[in-house]
């Protein structure tokens, strides 16, 4: 899908397709979600640059994801969608700024984008009467859905530490079933840092491209450079949010394993305790199960009475041995 857009009124237009040579002077962004073959090509004629695969736009070096070619500026970024989703995920996104003019290249559709064309047509509030414009409009709005995302995170991560430190499950099948719900919510949110972070890196390093010297100039206009830094130092100060809750995220898992190894020790103590206490009455039965001619208990009236209260002593008194020392 290939969308065109125009300033008119400091607002955005879309413009009508297909699209001519003659028109793109006026054209502030191209977008191109999911394209064919066929729009590739078209943008590539009008702009005269070479639109990146979606297999090149996954490359990780960076001399594949920031460059200038053909007088055109070629940066990509690990964008994210599906944020608000149980399963969120990443994907590339190229932006191609050829003169005034901005293109971006991406095969999902995060809510950033679509906000910041919505409040572009109808606001003249947001500056959009150029390409670079655009791009470090589009770069505001990812930065904020990045922000709510992780207050929403830190939220969710101080839910988490109540149900860790603050639940008392009734039965050990009960806790059993918590605390692997536990851990399977901590892994997702630690999944979902990984990739805020790996996002807020990539938007650090494309704004430090744009932002340094090409020749005699700046790629980014003096106008822009202002609001390159400010960009910068939110993705900076974001990552290191990120960071923190990684380590909060790193400490509850550490605690959850602990309060589950205390639950296994717990059961293995019983068990240990139990051979304990009736390994003195098995002692008993096996002296009186041997076949010895002279045992005088054999003949006593009271004789098999007596082994069983015997046995039964000995099981007794290591249990209130044990009760009294707490070890129960």
């Amino acid at each position: 899908m290939l969308r065109a857009y125009h300033n008119e009124a400091a607002r955005l237009v879309q413009s009508t397709l297909p699209l001519d040579p003659a028109g793109v002077a006026g054209l502030v962004w191209l977008d191109l979600l999911q394209p064919t073959a066929e729009e590739d090509r078209l943008v590539e004629q009008l702009l005269g640059i070479d639109i990146p695969s979606q297999a090149e736009m996954e490359e990780i070096e960076l001399s594949a994801r920031l460059y200038s070619e053909d007088g055109a500026e070629f940066m990509t970024m690990t964008g994210l969608h599906k944020l608000d989703s149980d399963e969120p995920q990443k994907t590339p996104i190229t932006f191609i700024l050829k003169g005034e003019t901005l293109v971006t290249v991406r095969y999902a559709e995060p809510k950033p984008f679509l906000a910041f064309t919505l409040r572009a047509q109808k606001s003249k509030s947001l500056a959009c009467g150029s390409g670079e414009q655009v791009f470090l409009g589009l770069l505001e709005a990812m930065i904020d859905r990045t922000a709510d995302a992780l207050e929403r995170v830190g939220n969710e991560i101080d839910q988490i530490s109540r149900d860790v430190f603050g639940k008392k499950s009734s039965t050990a099948k009960q806790l059993q079933q918590d605390l692997r719900s536990i851990i399977e919510r901590i892994g997702a949110k630690a999944e979902l840092l990984t990739m805020v972070q790996e996002s807020l890196v990539s938007i650090s390093r494309l704004m430090a491209f744009h932002i340094a010297p090409n020749g005699d100039t700046t790629r980014a206009g003096r106008d822009a450079r202002q609001l390159v830094k400010l960009i910068q130092r939110d993705a900076v100060s974001l990552g290191e949010h990120a960071r923190t809750l990684s380590s909060k995220i790193n400490f509850l898992l550490d605690a959850t394993l602990g309060l589950i190894n205390l639950e296994q020790n717990q059961i293995i103590k019983i068990f240990s305790v139990a051979a304990v206490v009736f390994l003195p009455p098995t002692l008993v039965a096996s002296i009186y199960g041997m076949n010895y001619d002279i045992m005088p208990e054999l003949k006593w009236e009271f004789g098999y009475p007596f082994a069983i209260a015997l046995m039964i002593l000995s099981a007794v008194l290591p249990y209130l041995y044990f009760k009294k020392r707490g070890w129960l």
